[in-house]
């Protein structure tokens, strides 16, 4: 979500200065991209920095992420159950399966962002990590093992917040040499923040506490 956060030039517009949270009609305090739209407020408080070892979920995770390159993420939001019919609910094996006929086919729905590299890296990643799975047991394992070491973080606020870190940047260089694709290290950093690899919701956001605690009881799954 670094790259992109609607609420930014109206919060600017409202107070004369860059807010890092917003509070809501409903009385939470939300990072100020999170209030700007209800797909977002959903998101924001149910989804993003959530941390998720269902490879599945990851999988969409990184083909949105591929699909957003050089586009706004509620995009992308208002178009995910478009995305999840016509990409098998991301289900690994089956769009390690699609073929020439499916990018074609997948080319004329107009429901979905119709870019052809785009669509033949989610088929590529597909079966990329298929193999990552079959190395390391999962894709939960692999990507998990690039969590940043624990140590007291700064303040975080939007002046703060990055969109790249040495642990993104690794993970896209490792991610690459296997063969995947659209897989740069900004948008791994994205990927990071919405699995809930890192937690980069504001210190003023309601929200980050809850994330928090949901990190401190998970269990991340060992490599094989």
């Amino acid at each position: 979500m670094g790259r992109h956060h609607p609420q930014a030039r109206r919060a600017r517009a409202v107070t004369g200065r860059a807010v890092s949270s917003v509070r809501g009609p409903d009385g939470v305090r939300r990072c100020w991209w999170g209030a700007s739209d209800p797909l977002y407020v959903q998101y924001h408080d149910h989804e993003w920095g959530r941390p998720r070892m269902d490879d599945r979920h990851l999988f969409e995770h990184i083909c949105l992420e591929g699909f957003q390159a050089g586009l706004s993420w509620i995009t992308i939001l208002r178009k995910r159950s478009n995305f999840r019919e016509a990409f098998a609910d991301f289900a690994l094996e089956r769009v390690a399966r699609f073929n020439t006929r499916s990018v074609e086919r997948l080319l004329r729905n107009k429901g979905i962002i119709r870019h052809r590299g785009k669509i033949r890296s989610a088929i590529n990643n597909a079966r990329r990590a298929i193999e990552i799975i079959d190395s390391h047991g999962s894709l939960a394992a692999y990507l998990w093992q690039y969590e940043p070491h624990a140590s007291p973080r700064r303040r975080v606020t939007r002046a703060t917040l990055p969109v790249t870190c040495p642990e993104s940047h690794a993970l896209s260089s490792d991610m690459k040499r296997r063969g995947w694709s659209f897989v740069g290290p900004t948008g791994i950093y994205a990927l990071m923040q919405a699995i809930g690899v890192i937690n980069d919701h504001v210190s003023t956001c309601d929200i980050r506490s809850v994330i928090e605690d949901r990190r401190h009881a998970i269990r991340i799954p060992a490599i094989r």
